[in-house]
């Protein structure tokens, strides 16, 4: 069977009865998951495979995607209205979309990110369709030197996610390499930084840094700086979105679609790094930098596209190889052997109708999502109505609900608890919250593929000059290194040299 032919089986699927149904239920719930932290898409989609027992295996597999893909956008609404990222892959849509909720404009800021999200989903369902074979033979050649060297790359950048002080930023990104190494190494199994306390011995949850950092933190600014103004928080603004900043969006829209796919391909990357990596490369091509992280439309829609793209370029080494790119998908891996479907090579060929199945329910998915988040937007923006004693109480509880209900240990909300304190601190003194993050994200894997790497050459770094892909990611990273450093030192002479001359 070709192409065209399975496509067709599998559009003929998805736009029956039961698979537009179900693909409604799949993108309802995983908005509505996205919204609320502790959940997350891998506690849905392992709580549905039981569900879907007798099931069709394709109508299944369309609503557990449906779950994953919907929940990138339910994460942005209490990322960008509450600082309180549901989802993982949305924390840098806060960076931006918080800003300008603020501002005043909440309306404005889930209109593009719904319209963000739109698009970068449905351009990567098209990549998935056109090369989802080729890319798969692609990511089999990111072996462990290759993706320390990607990750080696992303963390360069760590720099360019402050506009204060450099040293401020590598600092954070430091802090966040000590945090992810405390629990157990899963190679030696020797403890670290566990001061003998057993609750660490699993390390410290991502929802628990991310609610923290970002939502208790806010809570506590706005609790000690009572002059802090509001009134933008009353004030939602429209939802409709001007030519100019239609234009604005474009560029970002077109580059992370392509970007955030190929990102989502390779097994270990996901929506999480996607969007941090979007989110960098849109600063550093803007003409106005020091606008992101105020409230930006191009730092909002950089992450909002890429991370939906990611979404769609995961299913590439799941559906042609049955290698999972992320949690999530390790999750669906075990969904599609339950539902007796074996993902790989062979899957296009013994069951076209699956692989097609899934690919064509995403065009549905991302026109329903589309339609149920943009005529929503002024109900979910009516949470910033709230007073501001009841908001911040609701907050507070909402964090608090949403790391006990993932690991049920009152240990893990005192931790919540000090890395508000810590989140809070490193606002007073300027230290970003972002390059935290994202080295607390990349630390572990990076880890885990160096020591992959020595261990397959005997402890000799030469492997990564063995592979040209490693070497050039290397260059890359040194080449982002040194040419802001050598154009901060000319800026700084023609600054020395004009003062001289005045």
């Amino acid at each position: 069977m070709g192409a065209f032919d399975g496509l067709l089986q599998g559009f003929a699927a998805a736009f029956s009865w039961e698979g537009i149904l179900f693909v409604f239920i799949g993108v309802l719930l995983g908005t509505i998951i996205g919204m609320i932290p502790g959940l997350g898409p891998i506690s849905a989609i392992a709580i549905m495979i039981p569900i879907t027992y007798g099931m069709d295996p394709t109508i299944a597999l369309v609503m557990m995607a449906g779950v994953y893909y919907g929940s990138m956008y339910g994460g942005s609404t209490s990322s960008i209205l509450l600082n309180a990222p549901g989802v993982a892959g949305t924390v840098a849509a806060s960076f931006d979309g918080y800003p300008m909720a603020k501002q005043g404009k909440a309306g404005k800021a889930l209109a593009i990110s719904a319209i963000a999200s739109f698009v970068g989903g449905t351009v990567s369902v098209i990549l998935l369709m056109l090369f989802a074979p080729m890319l798969a033979s692609v990511a089999i050649y990111f072996g462990p030197p290759e993706y320390f060297a990607l990750m080696l790359l992303g963390l360069t950048a760590i720099a360019s996610l402050s506009d204060g002080s450099t040293l401020k930023a590598l600092t954070a990104a430091v802090l966040g390499f000590m945090v992810v190494t405390i629990g157990i190494d899963s190679q030696t199994g020797t403890t670290r930084f566990t001061f003998g306390n057993v609750n660490l011995l699993d390390g410290i949850d991502f929802l628990v840094i991310a609610l923290g950092v970002f939502a208790l933190a806010e809570v506590c600014f706005l609790i000690l700086n009572r002059r802090e103004s509001m009134s933008g928080f009353k004030n939602i603004g429209s939802l409709k979105l001007s030519k100019s900043d239609l234009n604005e969006m474009k560029g970002p829209m077109t580059r992370q679609s392509f970007l955030g796919f190929l990102l989502g391909v390779l097994p270990g990357a996901g929506a999480t790094i996607s969007s941090f990596i979007a989110y960098i490369s849109e600063k550093k091509l803007a003409k106005k930098p020091k606008e992101f992280g105020k409230g930006s439309i191009k730092g909002l829609t950089g992450p909002e596209t890429a991370n939906n793209a990611a979404t769609s370029g995961a299913f590439v080494p799941l559906l042609s190889l049955g290698i999972p790119g992320s949690g999530t998908t390790a999750v669906m891996l075990g969904a599609f052997l339950v539902l007796g479907v074996q993902p790989g090579p062979l899957l296009v060929t013994e069951n076209p109708t699956v692989f097609w199945g899934v690919i064509a329910s995403m065009y549905l998915g991302n026109v329903f999502l589309l339609i149920l988040n943009l005529p929503l937007i002024p109900y979910f923006v009516k949470v910033l109505s709230i007073p501001r004693p009841l908001l911040i109480s609701l907050v507070v509880i909402f964090s608090l609900v949403g790391v006990y209900a993932v690991s049920f240990s009152t240990f893990d909300l005192y931790l919540l608890v000090l890395f508000g304190v810590l989140g809070y601190l490193m606002r007073i003194f300027a230290f970003p919250a972002a390059p935290f993050i994202l080295a607390f994200i990349l630390g572990g894997m990076m880890e885990q593929m160096l020591r992959q790497s020595l261990t397959i050459s005997d402890g000799s770094l030469m492997i990564f000059a063995q592979s040209p892909l490693a070497i050039s990611l290397i260059v890359l990273t040194v080449l982002s290194l040194v040419i802001p450093a050598w154009r901060n030192a000319r800026k700084r002479r023609a600054n020395h040299d004009g003062s001289i001359g005045m």
